[in-house]
Order: structure tokens, then C-alpha cells, then sequence
């Protein structure tokens, strides 16, 4: 498994520490993420997106996100406009509270851009949220994100269909 300024190891108890350290930190700043995962490339390939759920206790906003996987690093929204599929950067995703806001393929997501190096499934690849909390302050949000087969659609678990 790759890790990107970590050491990694394939224990349980390594991966286990890994993901809750992350969830940890995600919980101290009044939001949770869950089931983060990025989409596998190819060689040659420069972009993928990274998916996840958030949800914030006390209502907030994904106002950016930062990976050293990528040179950019975007939140973009998917949607249906004119029966054609657009793909575009949102400026902040607002997290109202308590309610589980999807980043999931075909909807909103971090789009990874200008990739450093190929993404395999098994490596794992560090994202930061920048959330906006209600009072405006701003707050970093680490995460670690596992990458996944390129041709993954949903969690791990199965499609949420939420989106």
C-alpha cells in the first residue's frame, strides 16, 4: 500500500489506527466523514474524484479541499442541464446540521486534478477539508481516503443511491 508521507504497513491494526485517526480528527472539528474513498487511475491518466459522506453537527460548509496526491484539488458538482451531464467547481457545499451531505459519483465530489502519480487500488491517498463552521471560522479536516478499482461506483457496501 502506498501512502503519501506516511509509512504504511497491511496489519489490521495499522489500517484500523489509520481510519480512526482520521475519523478522530474529523469529529474534533464537529464534523464526521465517512466511507472516504478515491476512484483508482490509470497511467497517463491526470484526474479522478474522491467521494465521501460529511455530515456536521452544528451546520457548516466544504468550502475547499487540498491533497498532496494533486497539484488541484476542487469541489465540483454533478448534474443533469438540458438533458446533458455538466461537471462544475463549486465555491462551498453547504453541510446543514446533523444531516449526512453524499459526495458520490454523479453528484458532488473532490475532483483530483493534475495527479502526481498513478492511483492503484490498495494505496491511500491524504485529503484535507476546509470547512466553514457557522461562526465563520475556518477548520482543517484530515482524512485518509482509500483508493479503490477504477471501474468502483459506490461504497464499499454497496451504491448509497443517495445523492
Amino acid at each position: 500500500m502506498k501512502e503519501y508521507g506516511l509509512k504504511a504497513t497491511r496489519t489490521p491494526l495499522a489500517m484500523a489506527l489509520l481510519f480512526s485517526l482520521a475519523t478522530t480528527a474529523a469529529l474534533a472539528a464537529d464534523v464526521e466523514v465517512r466511507d472516504a474513498w478515491v476512484r483508482g487511475t490509470v497511467t497517463g491518466q491526470q484526474a479522478t474524484g474522491a467521494f465521501l459522506e460529511i455530515t456536521s453537527k452544528s451546520g457548516a460548509a466544504l468550502v475547499g479541499a487540498t491533497s498532496p496526491a494533486a497539484a488541484i484539488s476542487e469541489i465540483h458538482e454533478m448534474k443533469m442541464d438540458g438533458g446533458v451531464m455538466k461537471m462544475r467547481p463549486v465555491a462551498r457545499l453547504e453541510l446543514p446540521a446533523g444531516q449526512p451531505v453524499q459526495l458520490a459519483p454523479g453528484g458532488y465530489h473532490v475532483m483530483l486534478m493534475k495527479l502526481k502519480q498513478p492511483l492503484k487500488k490498495g494505496d491511500s491517498v491524504p485529503l484535507t477539508l476546509h470547512i466553514e463552521g457557522p461562526d465563520k471560522t475556518m477548520q482543517a479536516v484530515e482524512v485518509q481516503a482509500a483508493v479503490r478499482d477504477l471501474t468502483a461506483s459506490g461504497s464499499s457496501a454497496g451504491e448509497h443511491g443517495k445523492h
